[in-house]
C-alpha cells in the first residue's frame, strides 16, 4: 500500500553529512569495482550484473548488501573511480528496489541504508548531474517517510531504536523538515528513555546493543550540535549511562563478555566510541538493572549474568546464561562462555543459545530457559525465550578479605523442583576465586537429578590434570598459571567450542564437575593462581649474583 500512496515531495538539498564511525578498509573498493561482493562470510561475484537483481546465497548477506554500510569503504579509497562507483551502484538501486523489495525495505535494513547514505553522501553527489541528484533525494526522502509511518511496525529493541536514530538523523540533514525535526527528536528520546536501562544497558541485555546503538547516536549528537540545535537531555543522560557500561563489559584483553548474544568484539569500534568519553570514569561495580555484577580485585576480573530474560519481543537473540560467569587475568581470558557465532544459523544458534554453552550449571542437560522451537516457528517467529527464570536475588558483599556475590535463579523450578544457587568470592588480591553451587530441592525432586558444572575454557589455556587427578592445571601462552580443585567431586576435561573467535570457530576445553541433587547438593570448587605471568616476574639476584624469580 505504501508503494502506491502519493509522494508528498522531497527536501531540495541536503544541509550536512553525519560522521560514519565505523573503521572502513579502502582496500575493499577494489573488490566492489570488479563486482565481488563480499557479505555475512560468503562471496558473490556478479559478473557484470546488478548486484541487485542476482540471487542472494543468505538473507544476511541481502541484507548487508541493501543496507549499503559498505559504501565507507569505497569512501576510504577516495579516487574518482570510487565515486562513479558509488553513484552508480545507488542510482542501480534507486532504478531497481527504489519503489519495493522484500529485503531491501526490512524497516533495519532501510534505517542502516539512511544512515549509510547520508553519511556518505559527499562521496556519492561530489561530482554528480542535477537530475541524479533529484533521484536521490527523492528516493532519501521516500525511505524517511516509510520509517517515518512503520515506525511502530519495526521490530522492537536495537532495530526501532535505529530506526528513530535515522529518521532523526535525515531531518536534521535534509533542508524543508522543520516541521519534522521536532516529531522525529521526540520520538528517539522517548525510544532512548524505554530502552536504555537506569544503568545504561539496553532492555535486551545484549551487551553488543550498546555499541550498535552509540555508533549511530553519537553522530546524530553531533549533527545537532553543528546545526545549532542542542541535543536533549534525554540524549544525552543515556549516552552518558552508555559510556560506563561499555567499560564494564570489557575484559583486560579489550573483549566484550559474551552475555546473551555478544559475539566477537570489534575492537576498533569500541576503541572510536570510547573516545567519545568525556568522563573516562571507571566502570561500575553493580548493573542491578540490566543484571550483571562485575568482581575486580588485583589483575582479576569476573563478570557475572545475574539478570531475568527480556520480554519475549526483545528476547530474540538473548541465552539461557542465568548465573554464568567469565574470569580474565590482566589481558589472558580464562574462563569464557562459547559466544555467538559470526553467522548466528541453523544448529550453532541454538547451540549458544544452550545454558550447556556457558560456564554454569545445568540439570539434566537442560537448559534453564525455554525457546520457541526455531525449526518450526523461525521463519516468521524467530525463537524468543517463552519462559525462564522469573526471580535471580542477588546479593552482594564487599569486605576487607574479598568480594562476595550470592546469586540464584528458578529457571529449573517448574521442570525439576530446583533452585540453583551460585556463591563466588574473590580474594582481595585476586589470586583466589572461590565457588560453591547448591541445589535447593523444592519438595520431591525429579528421578532425573543429574547436574553438570562447566567452566569453559578460552582456547589459549591449556588443561591438564595433577595431583593423580584430583587438581587441574591451567596455563596461559605468558606462563601465568592457575590451578582448579573441587574437593570430593567427580570433575572431568572435556571437548568443547569457541564460537566468537573472529576467524571462526575454535576448539577449546571445558571443566565439567558431575553430581546429583540425591547424594550431593553442594559442590564447592577454587581457582588459585599458583604462577604470575614470566613478564610480572621480579627478579632478584641472590648472594652469589644469580637471578631467582618470585
Amino acid at each position: 500500500m505504501f508503494r502506491w500512496r502519493p509522494f508528498a515531495g522531497s527536501p531540495a538539498r541536503l544541509l550536512i553529512a553525519p560522521q560514519d564511525l565505523r573503521t572502513a578498509d579502502g582496500t575493499n573498493a577494489a573488490d566492489i569495482y570488479a563486482g565481488r561482493f563480499l557479505f555475512a562470510g560468503q562471496m558473490v561475484e556478479a559478473s557484470g550484473q546488478s548486484p541487485f537483481e542476482i540471487p542472494a546465497p543468505s538473507a544476511d548477506w541481502a541484507r548487508a548488501l541493501h543496507g549499503f554500510g559498505w559504501l565507507r569503504h569505497l569512501k576510504a579509497a577516495d579516487t574518482v573511480v570510487a565515486r562513479q562507483n558509488a553513484r552508480a551502484l545507488v542510482d542501480d538501486w534507486i532504478r531497481s528496489c527504489g519503489y519495493w523489495q522484500d529485503t531491501a525495505w526490512e524497516q533495519a535494513v532501510v534505517a542502516r541504508r539512511v544512515l549509510a547514505w547520508l553519511s556518505q553522501s559527499p562521496l556519492i553527489l561530489n561530482g554528480c548531474d542535477r537530475e541524479f541528484y533529484r533521484r536521490f533525494l527523492r528516493s532519501l526522502a521516500r525511505q524517511v517517510r516509510y520509517l517515518r509511518r512503520t515506525m511502530n511496525e519495526t521490530p522492537d529493541g536495537v532495530p526501532r531504536l535505529q530506526a528513530a536514530i535515522a529518521v532523526a538523523a535525515a531531518t536534521v540533514s535534509m533542508s524543508g523538515q522543520g516541521r519534522f525535526v521536532r516529531q522525529s527528536l521526540r520520538r528517539l528520546d522517548q525510544e532512548l528513555a524505554r530502552q536504555i536501562l537506569a544503568d545504561g544497558g539496553h532492555v535486551s541485555r545484549n551487551p553488543a546493543a550498546l555499541l550498535d546503538i552509540l555508533v549511530d547516536l553519537l553522530p546524530v549528537r553531533q549533527a545537532l550540535t553543528m546545526q545549532g540545535m542542542p541535543a536533549s537531555p534525554t540524549v544525552m543522560q543515556a549516552i552518558d549511562r552508555m559510556m560506563p557500561m561499555i567499560r564494564f563489559f570489557r575484559h583486560g584483553d579489550g573483549t566484550f563478555a559474551h552475555f546473551n548474544g555478544m559475539g566477537s568484539t570489534p575492537a576498533d569500534l569500541v576503541a572510536t566510541i570510547l573516545a567519545y568519553d568525556d568522563a573516562r570514569g571507571s566502570p561500575p561495580v553493580n548493573a542491578p538493572y540490566s543484571g550483571y555484577q562485575r568482581l575486580s580485585a588485583g589483575d582479576t576480573l569476573v563478570l557475572m549474568e545475574t539478570g531475568t530474560p527480556p520480554e519475549a519481543p526483545l528476547s530474540l537473540g538473548a541465552h539461557a546464561g542465568c548465573l554464568s560467569f567469565e574470569m580474565s587475568s590482566r589481558r589472558t581470558r580464562i574462563i569464557v562462555n562459547c559466544g555467538v557465532s559470526n553467522s548466528e544459523r541453523g544448529v550453532w544458534r541454538a547451540v549458544s543459545r544452550s545454558t550447556a554453552a556457558h560456564s554454569t550449571a545445568t540439570i539434566d542437560d537442560t537448559s534453564s530457559a525455554r525457546f520457541l522451537p526455531e525449526t518450526r516457528y523461525g521463519g516468521w517467529l524467530g525463537a524468543p525465550i517463552l519462559a525462564g527464570p522469573t526471580l535471580v536475588p542477588v546479593d552482594r558483599e564487599e569486605s576487607p578479605s574479598g568480594i562476595r556475590i550470592v546469586a540464584s535463579h528458578n529457571g529449573y523450578q517448574d521442570t525439576h523442583r530446583l533452585i540453583h544457587e551460585r556463591d563466588l568470592t574473590l580474594s582481595e588480591d585476586g589470586s583466589v576465586l572461590d565457588g560453591v553451587d547448591r541445589f535447593r530441592a523444592l519438595g520431591k525432586t525429579s528421578r532425573s537429578d543429574e547436574y553438570a558444572i562447566r567452566f569453559h575454557l578460552h582456547p589459549s589455556i591449556k588443561a591438564s590434570t595433577i595431583r593423580s587427578g584430583t587438581a587441574i592445571l591451567l596455563v596461559a601462552p605468558d606462563g601465568e598459571a592457575w590451578e582448579f580443585v573441587a574437593p570430593g567431586c567427580e570433575t572431568a576435561i572435556e571437548e568443547s567450542i569457541y564460537l566468537s573467535d573472529s576467524y571462526g570457530h575454535r576448539r577449546c576445553e571445558q571443566i565439567v564437575i558431575y553430581g546429583r541433587v540425591t547424594h550431593r547438593r553442594e559442590a564447592a570448587w577454587q581457582f588459585c593462581r599458583t604462577a604470575a605471568p614470566k613478564a610480572a616476574r621480579r627478579r632478584v639476584s641472590d648472594t652469589t649474583g644469580g637471578e631467582l624469580d618470585l
